[in-house]
């Protein structure tokens, strides 16, 4: 059984960013537009041929996401380029403004594409934390001659009622306390923290309602790259019975599960989990 407890909102709980810090590492930061005119911002780190996409979490962005990634994989992959992005209404890649429909996972992993075409890099691989890692899915499902490598934490397939309605429990921020806001806040700003995590919230119901929960199953069976499934054990976000489910269904699967790690486990044990992901990326098929 899923339980509700504090560590659940790691979701939306990101560090704050060190700007000072951030002028040390060797990145650059910029927009492109897409050929729907949408403009995607993103940051870009390391010169290798090869390619990474970073897929944030819900409301996620480059930096509140993955700054240990973007600072520290370069120097573990010298051979890619790691390109960290903000999806379509979220972060900095703003306006528009996020739209939540039925398909706005199948959106933002036709916008992914998109984007790394657009970057001259239109074969990759692709680190996908929670919704990432469903986006990301769907991608290396249905995009399969674009994606080398997969590697997803804190995604599942489907959404279970037990979790359905834990997302419920959370869905007015004005409950949390200030400093699981805060950060967010910082992004959005306060009213449109508020909207934006409750409009996700009511995206997911609907999946639940009008799909029976299902966000990626069948792109799940069509994935042939090489996949990476890492797992908190003590995850409060996703329901145990998700890992099984992926491990049986992807052909070619590598699984790893940090014991203590929650949802974060690439924030919480970001050395660790780097170099994970340096060694299977670096892998020969």
């Amino acid at each position: 059984m899923i339980q509700l407890r504090p560590a659940i909102y790691s979701l939306v709980l990101k560090p704050v960013v060190n700007l000072a810090a951030m002028q040390r590492y060797n990145h650059t930061e910029t927009k492109t537009q897409l050929s729907n005119g949408i403009a995607i911002n993103y940051v870009q780190s390391g010169k290798g041929d090869k390619s990474v996409l970073l897929m944030p979490g819900a409301l996620g962005s480059a930096w509140t996401d993955f700054k240990p990634q973007i600072e520290k994989l370069p120097e573990l992959l010298p051979n890619h380029t790691i390109i960290a992005w903000d999806p379509p209404g979220y972060g900095k890649s703003q306006p528009p403004a996020r739209q939540f429909d039925l398909d706005f996972f199948q959106k933002d992993a036709s916008f992914a594409v998109d984007l790394m075409r657009a970057l001259g890099r239109p074969k990759f691989s692709i680190l996908g934390w929670s919704d990432g890692g469903i986006t990301g899915i769907i991608v290396a499902g249905r995009y399969v001659e674009c994606v080398e490598k997969l590697v997803i934490w804190g995604a599942g397939a489907y959404l279970n009622a037990e979790e359905e309605k834990a997302l419920h429990a959370i869905r007015d921020v004005q409950k949390w306390s200030q400093r699981m806001r805060e950060p967010m806040e910082k992004v959005y700003g306060v009213e449109g923290f508020a909207k934006l995590w409750s409009d996700w919230v009511d995206a997911a119901s609907a999946i639940f309602r009008q799909r029976k929960g299902d966000f990626c199953c069948a792109e799940v069976n069509k994935i042939k790259a090489p996949t990476f499934i890492l797992h908190g054990k003590k995850d409060p976000m996703i329901a145990a019975e998700h890992i099984p489910y992926l491990r049986e269904r992807i052909q070619c699967c590598q699984y790893y599960e940090f014991p203590d790690g929650k949802h974060n486990i690439h924030l919480r044990y970001a050395d660790e989990f780097n170099k994970l992901v340096a060694e299977f990326l670096l892998k020969k098929p």
